[in-house]
């Protein structure tokens, strides 16, 4: 307890400094849990996009992640329904599960042969219903505005395009997109080779008659077989999508028409079935469970589970990306903090060596001048930590409650700008237990010195 009392008393007796080098760690202690408060809102942003859109687990068939876009017709799930039949009333998974919907992935080739040009693309097939409930998905409660997919109330035959597959197939200006320049005028050389007979003639059997601003286009994919085959759609939308590579190949169809698209007459399959979670820390429970039922209820399907990380390396390289910042803006913090308590206990070695001497005169052991200083800064410490936290909350306070706004990478629309620290005890413990552990380790050389010195040297000190 003297040992408690002095160093109190020793902090207290150079206010000015001790209040300096505490300041020194409440901003390291601030900028270190804001920053990665920031960092953890991002984190949470990214996660609630990826899920919205394509859920936290993806039963698909096994090898599809790897070679599957090359060819969607081979590795189809053919019985999807009756397995999603079962997740849903399996009594381990169906309390976690929120939903459960298929969803088809093709490539091709979409043109709008009206005006002779066309382009490669990436077409989707979900179930608008499924989609409006998965966008409903909040674990983190951002206060974003409730959204519903591009394709509700569309008739089966309606399409969602990208705004870089607009421009290029000459639709913007019917389809009224902003920003979206019409392409100008190509030579008569440049036009092209026309369509071949046997396409074009399968594009005029899709395709009812065009009328003016009908906004059809004609997407040309191959079928289950290996043949091409044509299907007419109405372009109900143009939305940019955040990435100008997604952009120009995105088209989203209705479930029903990418499956007659692709199987035809011939009974429909998916390539995927999203499973959405109501937590996301369900995740292994819920993968080990659906690997379960793979494993015995659909031993003979070929099938496995992806979670969203795999899925979206992009999560994976952003969250690493963000790990080395903070582990460098830390270090740089915690290196600055190091130096300046470090400089402050020297100087109170120097400022105390009388006094020192005396304490040793009076048979205190090295060790307890050792114990003293150390003392002190476990103090500055402590109150660094426990200042920096308060203030970290009550500015992210501040700055969640000031409205501001930006846009992401991959997003569209602005989203608040929002700083998670309130909650996050694990950051809020360990940054704490580092500044109290790195102003204790800046007192140890100090420490070291006032315990070696000689009594009668220090005795005569002036």
């Amino acid at each position: 307890m003297k040992t408690f009392s002095l160093a109190l008393r020793n902090l207290l007796r150079n206010r000015r400094r001790s209040v300096t080098t505490l300041m020194a760690m409440v901003v390291g202690a601030i900028a270190i849990l804001l920053f990665g408060g920031y960092i953890t809102d991002i984190k949470y942003g990214l996660q609630t996009g990826y899920v919205q859109r394509g859920g936290h687990l993806q039963i698909q068939h096994k090898d599809y992640f790897l070679f599957g876009s090359g060819n969607p017709g081979a590795y189809g799930i053919r019985d999807y329904n009756r397995i999603i039949e079962v997740l849903k009333q399996d009594p381990e998974l169906a309390p976690q599960l929120a939903v459960a919907s298929p969803t088809l992935q093709i490539g091709g080739i979409a043109g709008n042969f009206a005006a002779a040009v066309s382009r490669t693309i990436y077409a989707t097939g979900i179930v608008v219903a499924d989609q409006n409930e998965m966008f409903k998905w909040n674990e983190y409660r951002f206060p974003f505005k409730p959204r519903q997919a591009a394709l509700t109330g569309t008739p089966p035959d309606s399409a969602v395009i990208g705004t870089g597959v607009a421009r290029v197939l000459q639709l913007c200006a019917t389809l009224q997109v902003p920003d979206c320049p019409d392409a100008p005028a190509a030579p008569a050389s440049d036009q092209g080779t026309p369509l071949p007979a046997d396409v074009a003639d399968l594009a005029q059997g899709a395709a009812p008659p065009h009328k003016g601003d009908d906004n059809r286009i004609e997407i040309l994919a191959a079928n289950s077989h290996g043949a091409p085959n044509v299907a007419a759609v109405k372009v109900v939308r143009a939305s940019y999508q955040g990435v100008k590579e997604l952009d120009d190949v995105f088209v989203a169809l209705h479930l029903s028409q990418a499956q007659r698209l692709v199987y035809g007459g011939e009974t429909p399959e998916a390539t995927a079935i999203i499973l959405q979670l109501h937590r996301t820390e369900d995740i292994p429970v819920a993968r080990a469970r659906v690997e379960q039922l793979l494993a015995t209820t659909f031993k003979g399907e070929p099938l496995e589970v992806q979670d969203f990380t795999t899925l979206n390396p992009f999560y994976g390289q952003t969250m690493a990306m963000f790990a080395v910042l903070f582990t460098f803006i830390a270090s740089l913090i915690g290196a600055i903090v190091l130096f300046t308590v470090s400089n402050t206990m020297s100087m109170a070695v120097v400022e105390r060596t009388s006094e020192i001497g005396t304490l040793r005169a009076m048979g205190l052991r090295r060790s307890g001048i050792r114990r003293l200083f150390l003392t002190e800064g476990f103090f500055l410490g402590v109150l660094g930590a426990v200042l920096g936290i308060v203030a970290a909350l009550f500015l992210a306070m501040l700055i969640n409650s000031a409205g501001f706004t930006w846009t992401p990478p991959g997003r569209v629309e602005p989203v608040p700008l929002t700083v998670r620290v309130w909650g996050e005890s694990t950051m809020i413990l360990v940054t704490a237990a580092g500044l109290v552990i790195v102003a204790a380790l800046s007192a140890t050389w100090p420490a070291v010195r006032a315990a070696r010195l000689n009594i009668v040297d220090a005795l005569r000190h002036v």
